[in-house]
């Protein structure tokens, strides 16, 4: 599982040229252009398109490699209750809140709906 912090903005296009400039570049694309993943020597960062009240906002995600049923089993294992796996238009997602209370999401990407 890849760990992926999302960056919520209200100007995607301002945004990635910022991160552009230091140093990331542009890596997968959503076809409506509201997500891009920007790869890093170190990581990737989702900047994801957002009203202006999210925008600023910052969101732990992973990238899973495995169903997320699987995923979402183990947490119940564990003592977590995730939320439903919800079908997106980048592929799959679930949310479950960590022991602080705070949202975690968990996406399983369909490259098949990236330009």
């Amino acid at each position: 599982m890849r760990v992926l912090p999302i960056r919520y903005s209200s100007d995607v296009a301002a945004l990635t040229r910022f991160y552009e400039a230091l140093g990331l570049r542009v890596g997968p694309v959503s076809r409506p252009g509201g997500w891009i993943e920007m790869p890093a020597e170190g990581g990737v960062l989702g900047v994801h398109r957002a009203s202006a009240e999210d925008a600023g906002r910052c969101e732990l995600a992973f990238a899973a490699d495995e169903p997320l049923e699987t995923v979402s089993a183990r947490l119940r294992t564990a003592g977590f209750e995730p939320g439903p796996v919800t079908d997106e238009a980048f592929g799959h997602s679930l949310r479950v809140q960590d022991p602080d209370g705070v949202w975690v999401q968990i996406n399983l990407y369909d490259r098949d709906l990236y330009t």
